[in-house]
């Protein structure tokens, strides 16, 4: 990663000196997965990072995601709560569990995070680890969204940033219900955005991207036309 990326990190002191705790992170692109894995190894945690079963049957990603004890998500399926439960059996042994809270990689135009699934709410409100907001950038220069052709060279600017853990206590004693589920999800993309928006020097749109409210955007695309935000 180090021959192909040109890093430039940040607020590693926001990151718990010692116990388990989430890494939430925005997801651009199929390669920030690598940049995310390599920044928190670099800080002294060697990341559980959730992803879908699938990948974990591919010749070659398959072997490593599994020698490197990754947790694999049925998504869609009765089975999806064994993840959370794997999680939190890494989270209790004090480990890093890595979440890309969006579920998959965003359908935003413009590549900010969308409106993100409840499973890390879940597991966050459940456990009551830190959760630690990372945003990353400029991964998308290596591999496009749904790119097929790789341009390591030269090396690209990759900028991470971690920000102080995100604030959920008022909500562990509440009832785990969707509107609390949403709330704490919600506040941790607006976390992971704020942090965006600093490497990005813009401001995110008000209003967050809903896969939901446009299917037209399920499907992969290398180009998302515009989309009007209330």
């Amino acid at each position: 990663m180090f021959a192909v990326a040109r890093y430039e990190w940040s607020g590693g002191e926001n990151f718990p000196k010692s116990g388990g705790f989430i890494a939430a992170a925005n997801h651009a692109t199929e390669i920030d997965a690598l940049t995310f894995a390599h920044y928190l190894f670099d800080h002294g945690h060697e990341p559980r990072i959730l992803a879908k079963r699938g990948l974990f049957t591919t010749p070659v990603i398959g072997s490593i995601l599994r020698a490197t004890r990754m947790i694999p998500v049925d998504r869609g399926t009765a089975d999806a709560g064994r993840s959370l439960e794997a999680a939190r059996v890494e989270l209790a042994g004090g480990a890093c569990v890595a979440i890309f809270p969006e579920g998959t990689i965003t359908r935003d135009p413009d590549l900010w995070p969308m409106e993100g699934k409840t499973g890390l709410a879940r597991l966050a409100l459940a456990t009551r680890v830190p959760v630690i907001p990372v945003a990353q950038w400029g991964a998308g220069s290596i591999l496009p969204r749904y790119g097929r052709v790789l341009r390591p060279f030269p090396r690209k600017r990759v900028q991470i940033r971690t920000g102080p853990a995100v604030d959920l206590a008022d909500l562990y004693d509440r009832p785990h219900d969707s509107a609390t589920l949403r709330e704490a999800t919600t506040r941790v993309l607006d976390a992971i955005t704020a942090e965006l928006e600093t490497l990005r020097g813009e401001q995110a749109p008000a209003a967050r991207f809903d896969l939901r409210k446009h299917p037209e955007y399920r499907t992969k695309q290398t180009v998302y036309p515009p989309v009007e935000r209330p």
